[in-house]
């Protein structure tokens, strides 16, 4: 990628616009194209923050092997790799005391069904909440997820460690490396309702919707030759 010194002033890069409409304004296509020189920086800024967050110091190493349940048995923290060496762990709002999963992680994870083999492709990806591998796997039937993968926190232990020190239903997004042997944590989410401007609902930066966004926040990002398949061989 250019540095920031190699790269044009948006404004610049606007002008060459030569997308036009029928019977569109003339005072629309000028505010068009200045709203164009600000999707043209943000797009840039979300690159720099990309880039900041790959270049992150390594952070702490898990502290033990996490065990799970999975829909076939028991299966260890370390496992859940694969063979990737980066692991994307999104906690959901399903703990055994909930009739339902939370709506807004259930929107989101839909989505993501639909984007598991894409990234998976390039990391590994699962979904964990507190209730019983048994209450999970319906849920999953029932709302036709075909891809994502979901675990079982039975214990607890990984939610009190990366998610809520006080096991709290509440959602998470942590990234997970593995390299030279080592399993450390990389990156999560940390905006909430302690960093929320007025009048604004907590969200992250970009918000984790779709697949590019979901690259982004791994150390790999997007790269610079893959691009998603209609299929993949097994």
């Amino acid at each position: 990628m250019a540095t920031q010194q190699q790269l044009k002033p948006a404004t610049e890069l606007a002008k060459n616009n030569g997308v036009r409409f029928p019977n569109e304004s003339d005072e629309y296509r000028r505010a068009r194209n200045a709203l164009l020189a600000e999707e043209i920086e943000l797009r840039r800024h979300i690159e720099r923050v990309a880039a900041q967050r790959r270049a992150l110091p390594p952070s702490g190493v898990v502290p033990k092997d996490y065990r799970f349940d999975a829909e076939n048995g028991p299966v260890n923290f370390s496992k859940l790799f694969g063979d990737k060496q980066t692991l994307a762990v999104y906690s959901y709002m399903y703990g055994p005391k909930r009739e339902h999963p939370c709506p807004m992680c259930t929107s989101l994870l839909s989505a993501w069904d639909g984007e598991a083999a894409d990234i998976e492709q390039r990391i590994a990806f699962v979904a964990v909440a507190r209730s019983p591998i048994e209450r999970l796997v319906a849920f999953k039937k029932e709302r036709g997820w075909r891809h994502l993968k979901v675990y079982s926190d039975v214990s607890g232990d990984y939610t009190r460690d990366y998610v809520s020190a006080d096991d709290a239903d509440i959602p998470a997004f942590n990234v997970f490396t593995r390299r030279d042997g080592t399993i450390r944590h990389f990156w999560s989410g940390e905006m909430g309702m302690e960093t929320a401007d007025p009048g604004q609902d907590p969200r992250g930066a970009p918000d984790l919707m779709p697949l590019w966004t979901i690259l982004d926040s791994t150390p790999e990002g997007r790269g610079t030759d893959w691009y998603p398949k209609l299929k993949y061989s097994k």
